[in-house]
This record gives C-alpha cells, sequence and structure tokens, in this order.
C-alpha cells in the first residue's frame, strides 16, 4: 500500500537516495530542504508523487507549520529524520557557536520533526520514525567531539521514542553508517586535501574493514526496509551500515 513519507535533507546525498528509493516503489515523497533549488535539480522530472518543501529543521515553527500542512490532505505515515550537519575538531577546538549549530540542527532539528509529526502518527493509528544516526553513536572518532554529541543524542532519541509510542503503533529504528562516499566527502576532500584527494579518498576507505565507503544507495535499501511493513516487528534498534567498523576495528 502507498504511503506518504517525510524525508528531512532529502535533496542531496543519502537523503536523496532515501528519497528515490520510496519514489521509485510508488509512494508520496515530501522532501523538507533549505536548497529547494538544488533538490529540484536532483530531481527535475519526478512526477506528481514528489513535493520539495522549504524548510529548516532547526526552526520549529515552521517545522510544525509543514507537518500541519502535509497532514491537512495526507496522512504521515513514515519520517525519515536524515537532514544533518558535520563539524570537525576537538572538545577544545570546538567553538560555542559551532556546538550550538550542531546542536540546532542534528538534536533540535529530530526533536522538532518528531515532536511535530507523533500528534499526527497517534490520530492515523501508528506510523514509523526513521532517524539516522551514526558509528560516532557507538564508538569515538578522532576530532568529532560536537558531531559525536550529538548522534549520541539522535541514538537516544530514538530509544526514547520508541518505548514511548510502542502502545501508539509507533515505530522507531536508527541506521548508524560508516562513512558514505556523498558529495559532501569530495568537496570536504577537496577543501581540506587539495591535490590529495585520491590519497586520501583512499585513506578514509581503508578505515572500513571491508575496505570502501558505502554508498547512499546501501543505506536508502536498509531504510527502505525498516520503514516497510516487512519490518513490522523492529521497533527500538539500531543498525550499524558500517562494513564492519564497530567490531573489527576493536
Amino acid at each position: 500500500m502507498p504511503k506518504n513519507v517525510i524525508v528531512t535533507g532529502g535533496g542531496s546525498g543519502i537523503g536523496a537516495a532515501i528519497s528515490r528509493v520510496f519514489l521509485d516503489k510508488g509512494h508520496t515523497v515530501f522532501i523538507l530542504e533549505r536548497d529547494t533549488g538544488a533538490a529540484e535539480k536532483v530531481f527535475a522530472g519526478a512526477g506528481a508523487h514528489l513535493h520539495i518543501i522549504s524548510c529548516d529543521v532547526s526552526d520549529q515553527a515552521r517545522v510544525a507549520a509543514v507537518m500541519d500542512d502535509i497532514a491537512a490532505s495526507a496522512t504521515i505515515d513514515v519520517l525519515v529524520n536524515n537532514a544533518g550537519i558535520s563539524h570537525i575538531g576537538t572538545v577544545e577546538t570546538t567553538s560555542e557557536a559551532d556546538m550550538d549549530k550542531l546542536f540546532a540542527v542534528n538534536v533540535k532539528g529530530v526533536y522538532h520533526c518528531i515532536h511535530a509529526a507523533i500528534p499526527h502518527m497517534r490520530q492515523n493509528g501508528g506510523g514509523v520514525i526513521l532517524n539516522m544516526a551514526s558509528i560516532a553513536s557507538h564508538v569515538g572518532i578522532a576530532d568529532r567531539f560536537a558531531y559525536s554529541m550529538t548522534k549520541g543524542a539522535v541514538l537516544a532519541m530514538t530509544y526514547s521514542v520508541a518505548k514511548d509510542y510502542v502502545a501508539d503503533g509507533i515505530r522507531c529504528n536508527s541506521i548508524s553508517p560508516a562513512r558514505v562516499h556523498t558529495p559532501f566527502v569530495d568537496g570536504f576532500l577537496a577543501q581540506n586535501y587539495p591535490g590529495k584527494e585520491s590519497e586520501m579518498y583512499d585513506k578514509l576507505s581503508k578505515t572500513q574493514p571491508i575496505g570502501r565507503m558505502a554508498r547512499p544507495e546501501e543505506v536508502a535499501r536498509l531504510a527502505y526496509f525498516l520503514c516497510s511493513d516487512d519490518a513490522s516487528f523492529t521497533t527500538g534498534t539500531d543498525y550499524p551500515l558500517d562494513g564492519g567498523f564497530i567490531r573489527l576495528n576493536s
């Protein structure tokens, strides 16, 4: 049965791959994006089942208004909290402004979307929430102090929401990817390692015991399964998609 799916940050990278797999399976997708122009280019010609909506997930009032607008004409069946930003630094090199920015998007952004979506899901008799956590939720990653803090919070939110709303028919799970080859990675390498992009890409790839980075489509396929009726018995669980990073590097 076709579902209505909200994907935050669904216009690029992992989010775009998740949005596309739902579209390809015949579902209706609402992408919440700050950069709607870029998302429209990525999904040019996608058809009437795709809706791209301007929304900054750090803005609670805007998130609530968007959720209410969607719910006025469609059920909210699935929410994928994918929007997030990264940061490089230790606790000493992370400024208060850096911390506030990451917390606003990676933690409060997830909270805002869940807070606004759950009343509609309860009214409809249930739904599915999928949060994008990270291997940084589980193990220490060098120079990722603020990012790791925020992703740890996402993991804790996943467990809490799953516990509180299981009786309402709302399932909540998360995925913890290792490095995924997205345009963000290419941009990061070009900015920080000019002339050494290939060398550093190979080095980062080999931090996964499997020997490469994940592809966005691999994350998307797992996301689709966890949001589908095939995973109807699954809630309160995090799924590392890490090429062996967490267990095999210890």
